[in-house]
């Protein structure tokens, strides 16, 4: 019998702005960076175990994260978070 026993996500989370909506750059910006705000402080929450590899801004006002995080609560996986 298998039993996964750790795991962990590797994401790539895009924050943007619909062009239609016409925001200017700053305006974009500013929004998505309230997004990732709220993303974090939800996972903070939860307990979520999480690390922000990298984060990106773009020259359109949009925001990529690199996010690695716990998928199961139920054992320690810090070996994923000390990479």
């Amino acid at each position: 019998m298998k039993r996964i026993q750790s795991s962990a996500v590797f994401q790539t989370v895009l924050f943007s702005q619909k062009p239609e909506n016409g925001y200017s750059r700053d305006e974009a910006f500013k929004i998505n960076n309230a997004e990732v705000e709220h993303y974090t402080q939800k996972m903070d929450r939860t307990r979520t175990r999480y690390k922000i590899v990298k984060r990106e801004e773009q020259v359109d006002g949009s925001i990529i994260l690199w996010v690695r995080k716990q998928y199961n609560d139920r054992i320690d996986v810090k070996e994923y978070f000390d990479l």
